[in-house]
């Protein structure tokens, strides 16, 4: 006999597309009631499909590669916390084994982050020279699941401050080269310097994004480049410029800038039509599980709730080419007591978690 969970109460197939009940059967998601509805396991409340975190490290610590039963605690708390599907914006741990694993989240890969040599986080990336870029974007995107990640900035202990790390001939060939092989581009960029040259060489995507200014915002616009800001992990720029300040002032002043306007800096990048999704920058040195934080960090920086809901759900999902509660997609679903368009704080505390058509938490 076929597995059979019935979803009852509000059923949000989309922003206003509120429906009464769904089903899953054998871990799809139908809106016809199947043969065997009668011995259906019920679950109540206000469902939504699984929440995205677009910017995630699950096999990641703050030293690089982690084990694998650290990796499933790690994807364990952002399916517990409703995260059902991750871009994996970057990780040196080999995390295929969870995609045969149905209790877990679903996760699209980027790769390694590439970046220029002793320019990130040691243990992390591949540390290389501009000659070499072509080389290793069409690496990982061969590795990847139709991403691929750059550290498009980073501090630059010659000069003191944040500085771009590749020139703009490479960055537009490799750019090219990734989307010859299918794969989609995003980077590492907290500075503003770096933007123009990634965007005007057909980047898809800014994680942080915090050196967006009035030059920048519109060319964003205009090519469709999405932004990830990752606010919850912005939190720590003033934490992160205190460790630092006696060595690089310059640097430790203008983290604390790019955190000052971080609020502006999101409303103003939403308010020209960039699109603008969910992620946490969980892994490395922040928690895994953050994702609600990140909505409520949205709304706060002026994001109308519904958006920012739509940036970890329908929106998110379309953006990232899977489905959301379409028939016969993987029934993935988290279940609310209250309606969470009306306070994303709802988010925060998830009645059920259904992965694969079954209650797992």
């Amino acid at each position: 006999m076929s597995t059979v969970l019935h979803v009852v109460g509000r059923v949000l197939a989309g922003p206003e597309d509120v429906r009464d009940e769904v089903w899953a059967v054998d871990g799809r998601i139908t809106w016809e009631r199947p043969p065997g509805a009668v011995e259906a396991v019920t679950v109540r409340g206000w469902a939504l499909p699984g929440l995205v975190d677009a910017h995630c490290h699950v096999g990641l610590d703050a030293h690089g590669a982690v084990d694998e039963a650290t990796s499933e605690k790690q994807a364990l708390t952002d399916r517990d916390a409703g995260t059902l599907l991750i871009r994996d914006a970057g990780s040196a741990a080999d995390t295929r084994w969870i995609d045969d694993r149905d209790d877990l989240p679903k996760i699209i890969r980027a790769g390694r982050h590439i970046a220029r040599t002793k320019r990130y986080i040691r243990n992390y990336a591949h540390e290389i020279e501009p000659a070499d870029l072509v080389e290793y974007v069409g690496r990982e995107a061969r590795r990847g699941d139709g991403w691929v990640k750059l550290v498009g900035d980073w501090l630059d202990r010659g000069t003191g401050d944040l500085a771009a790390c590749w020139p703009r001939t490479e960055v537009e060939a490799a750019i090219a080269e990734a989307h010859r092989l299918g794969a989609r581009v995003t980077a590492h960029c907290f500075a503003e310097e770096s933007l123009r040259d990634l965007v005007e060489a057909g980047i898809d995507c800014v994680e942080h994004a915090t050196g967006l200014t009035e030059e920048t915002i519109p060319l964003f616009a205009e090519r469709g480049v999405a932004i990830v800001p990752t606010l919850v992990n912005i939190a720590t720029f003033p934490r992160l410029a205190d460790s630092g300040e006696a060595k690089f002032p310059d640097w430790a002043g203008h983290m604390r800038r790019l955190h000052e306007r971080r609020y502006d800096t999101v409303r103003a990048a939403y308010d020209a039509g960039i699109p603008v999704f969910v992620g946490t920058d969980a892994g490395g040195s922040l928690a895994h599980g953050l994702v609600a934080a990140e909505v409520a960090e949205l709304v706060r920086a002026g994001i109308p709730p519904l958006d920012a809901l739509s940036a970890t759900t329908w929106r998110a999902r379309s953006w990232l080419g899977r489905p959301a509660l379409d028939e016969g997609a993987p029934a993935d679903l988290v279940v609310y007591g209250e309606d969470p368009r009306a306070d994303v704080r709802v988010l925060a505390a998830p009645r059920r978690v259904i992965v694969n058509g079954r209650v797992v938490q």
